[in-house]
């Protein structure tokens, strides 16, 4: 059985992987944070499932270095996926010191653990579109250079940067996938996609009026993590390690995306979205798409999810949630702690 160890597992993209993973029988380790209140939620059917004899959970922080390297040498994994980050773009604005700590320091103890323990470990890093700035409309892949516009994307560099630097100087399978935008009903709601479809579901329900966003002209190359989580499992598998690109080849504005999602309910998104400047990022990156092609020649990866499929998937899962608020509301049990609420 094939061991595995995860940062960042009660993430979006941690429950996919560890999903997958234990799907082909891996054992599965994942790091939690401690806090006041459990925050598992997203994890807890594969909890429920799998138990503690293939899915275990550890207490720990990426800027916890003895932490990451003691639990590194307790377990003595096969493949290491780092995904633990402060992944929100416009809070790193407002906590540059926190984000960037996290996105590079955590790298730098991961692959620091791994050189002394055991060179022959996997290691695949979580590195971000975002690196590239978004300056030109054009298609972007792994030789395009990076021109980071947010504390996020800096980090991520920096992050990137080291990852190859110890694939380069210590012989390490040390893999960079350089993921676009990647969207599910697992995304945090504070994403500009599920800030869209937990808002929709709620309209359609009558207990939401209106949806205030930022930048409607912002493009994005949108995927499902679903399909990305497999490419990164893909990239730890392949022959020799190397970087890579997952993403559609498609980019959609945020306007664009929020029609579909309200014509999925049979509404105009004209009646109910307004902007607000104070969604509006200091430095904005206007256009992100990338070209996939190496994944699929090399690893035999391509998106199966298409954004139609993609926008779909969410609203319904928000509209059974929306459904769930509303008989709370209605019983009073729930007051709507969410932006204008009817």
């Amino acid at each position: 059985m094939k061991v595995a160890f995860i940062t960042g597992i009660t993430g979006q993209d941690g429950y996919y992987l560890a999903k997958l993973l234990l799907e082909k029988d891996y054992l599965v380790h994942g790091t939690v944070r401690r806090s006041s209140l459990i925050n598992t939620f997203r994890i807890d059917t594969l909890i429920s499932e799998y138990g503690d004899n293939q899915l275990k959970l550890h207490y720990s922080d990426l800027l916890d270095s003895a932490s990451l390297n003691n639990l590194i040498s307790e377990i003595m994994p096969d493949e290491i996926y780092n995904l633990a980050a402060q992944s929100h773009v416009s809070v790193s604005f407002k906590n540059p010191v926190y984000t960037t700590q996290v996105g590079t320091l955590g790298s730098i103890a991961i692959l620091e653990a791994i050189r002394h323990h055991k060179k022959d470990i996997k290691f695949y890093q979580a590195s971000s579109s975002e690196m590239y700035g978004g300056v030109n409309k054009e298609m972007l892949n792994e030789e395009s250079p990076f021109d980071p516009k947010s504390p996020y994307a800096a980090s991520k560099v920096f992050a990137h940067n080291m990852t190859s630097i110890y694939r380069e100087s210590y012989g390490m399978f040390c893999v960079n996938g350089i993921l676009f935008n990647h969207e599910s009903p697992m995304r945090g709601e504070t994403f500009v996609t599920r800030k869209i479809t937990r808002a929709v579901g709620r309209i359609k329900l009558g207990i939401q009026s209106k949806l205030t966003l930022g930048n409607l002209e912002a493009s994005r190359d949108w995927g499902f993590s679903g399909d990305y989580v497999e490419g990164m499992w893909r990239m730890l598998q392949h022959n020799k390690p190397d970087d890579f690109v997952l993403a559609t080849s498609k980019s959609i504005t945020v306007k664009e995306f929020a029609k579909l999602a309200f014509e999925n309910q049979g509404l105009n998104y004209e009646d109910y979205v307004t902007t607000s400047e104070r969604y509006f990022r200091p430095n904005e990156v206007d256009f992100l798409l990338g070209d996939y092609s190496k994944a699929k020649s090399d690893l035999g990866w391509e998106p199966k999810t298409d954004i139609n499929k993609l926008v779909d998937m969410m609203v319904e899962e928000d509209l059974l949630l929306a459904k769930r608020e509303k008989v709370l509301i209605d019983e009073g049990l729930l007051m709507p702690t969410w932006e204008n609420p009817l």
